[in-house]
């Protein structure tokens, strides 16, 4: 940890923004923190009033049976995209209400869905820090305070550890659940400008994967799917049963497909050579399509026929 403290001591110099509520202190869990969140803090409510929080998938998962919807449905109506880097990798927030900035789960008595609130509610004052360094393969757990002058209940006298908040505040599963994501996360942001801008498809299938479950689930088990992969049927009935085992495929999917790492799925034989008959096909397709098009069009040029926008007929004499 001393390491990482001496590449991230100047963190409030280097800062982007003035005052950010994050203190740059790199932590671990046996840190000591004074904080107590609760009703009768005149602050109650108020961090809720004005929200910025990033979703995981596994937030996703646990908000969208609390509500028991589908995946989409939720993403449509709770969630907005941003993108988590330059090359326009897909990330979720939660969307406030209409024409503010208010949760849209936040109600008098506090939050109505806290049971399953996400990962950075449950985890606040404390941020969650994934590090990794370009050799190392694996990310590090480390935290940070945030402490921002709305909030009184670090005036509260109570003091833990970060690792006794952190159980307390049951994050312990969704750290568990949430870490081959944001491995993946990382790994994209550290694979630099050699590999390149990523094709739209593959952001495309990172979001569906990550976020739009049901649907991945639908591709999962789709005629073309099994046509190219060849999933054991033990991993296929798990996946089609059990959301958390279809998010932890998700990630090992991703892993094998966008950066050709691990192996969740072995590809049939032949796969490639018939996909690449079909995207043939395709081109060939849109090829006839495009000449006959072509063709009709010299036809009618010398036809004597008016097109719609053609000044040169049609009233210009």
């Amino acid at each position: 940890m001393q390491d990482y403290d001496a590449q991230f001591k100047n963190l409030a110099e280097d800062a982007p923004f003035e005052q950010s509520p994050v203190m740059p202190n790199m932590l671990e869990g046996d840190a000591e923190i004074q904080f107590r969140c609760h009703r009768g803090v005149k602050c109650w409510n108020v961090c809720c009033s004005n929200i910025d929080i990033t979703l995981t998938p596994y937030d996703v998962l646990r908000l969208k049976n609390h509500l028991n919807i589908s995946s989409g449905e939720f993403l449509k109506q709770y969630t907005m995209p941003y993108e988590i880097d330059k090359d326009g990798m897909p990330g979720i927030k939660l969307r406030p209400v209409e024409g503010g900035s208010a949760c849209q789960f936040m109600v008098e008595e506090g939050c109505s869905v806290y049971q399953d609130r996400p990962t950075a509610c449950r985890y606040y004052p404390v941020a969650l820090l994934s590090i990794r360094r370009a050799d190392e393969y694996t990310d590090r757990q480390a935290y940070a305070l945030v402490t921002e002058k709305t909030c009184l209940g670090h005036q509260e006298d109570r003091k833990l550890t970060i690792d006794q908040y952190r159980a307390e505040q049951g994050v312990a599963d969704y750290d568990e659940k949430g870490r081959g994501w944001r491995q993946l996360v990382l790994k994209r942001k550290s694979a630099g400008p050699g590999v390149g801008k990523p094709p739209a498809i593959s952001n495309q299938l990172f979001f569906m994967a990550s976020y739009d479950l049901d649907r991945f689930r639908a591709f999962v088990v789709s005629e073309s799917f099994n046509r190219t992969y060849d999933v054991p049927v033990e991993t296929m009935a798990e996946i089609v049963a059990d959301d958390e085992k279809l998010l932890e495929f998700s990630h090992k999917f991703l892993l094998q497909i966008l950066f050709n790492e691990g192996k969740v799925v072995e590809e049939k034989e032949g796969a490639y050579e018939a996909r690449m008959e079909r995207l043939k096909a395709k081109a060939e397709q849109m090829r006839a399509e495009f000449e006959a098009d072509r063709e009709k069009l010299e036809d009618l040029k010398y036809s004597g026929e008016c097109q719609p926008g053609d000044l040169s007929c049609g009233g210009n004499d």
